[in-house]
């Protein structure tokens, strides 16, 4: 999984080909009839935007990190482990990245409760506008969805609020003090 993880880390053309592939799947289950390639094309124009802001984030993050993938992945990684950075520019770049996720993550539960109110509207729509089976399909798609976010989203929370606790409580080193 590790290698996995370090692999879309380096390379963010293979997360947004493999998101567009699955969220293509998930449409063609949900909504069959329609051929893979049509929907696939559809899923592209409509993920556009969300492709850009990933994109435009993922370029201050990696500024943040110093300035290349390979160490945006390298502090990804300790920072999933708990290891405290001991270079005093790791640690500030660690620094730098904890504080930055942590601001964009400010307001993450009234975003959650707002997704959640969200997903509940277009359960309610697609019942009232298609089957049975669209009508479960997208209900048991927004429930698992909405676990994994709000699941995964409190998790990345404490381990950010952890390793800035950790970096700020452990002595750093001598060239690190005169900042």
């Amino acid at each position: 999984m590790e290698r996995l993880n370090s692999y879309l880390g380096k390379h963010l053309w293979a997360q947004i080909v493999l998101t567009l592939l699955v969220a293509s799947a998930v449409s063609m289950l949900l909504f069959p009839g329609r051929s893979f390639g049509t929907v696939l094309v559809r899923t592209a124009v409509f993920s556009a935007g969300g492709i850009a802001i990933m994109i435009a984030m993922r370029r201050k993050e990696e500024r943040a990190a110093g300035g290349s993938a390979d160490r945006l992945v390298t502090l990804e990684r300790k920072l999933r482990k708990g290891d405290v950075p001991t270079d005093p520019r790791e640690r500030r770049a660690m620094r730098d990245l904890v504080e930055q996720r942590l601001h964009r993550t400010r307001h993450r539960v009234t975003a959650q409760v707002f997704l959640v109110v969200l997903f509940c509207a277009v359960v309610t729509a697609v019942a009232a506008t298609s089957g049975p089976r669209q009508t479960v399909g997208v209900a048991v798609f927004s429930g698992v969805f909405l676990s994994w976010l709000v699941f995964y989203g409190n998790r990345q929370h404490r381990l950010l609020r952890t390793m800035r606790d950790a970096l700020a409580s452990e002595t750093p080193g001598a060239s690190d003090r005169s900042h």
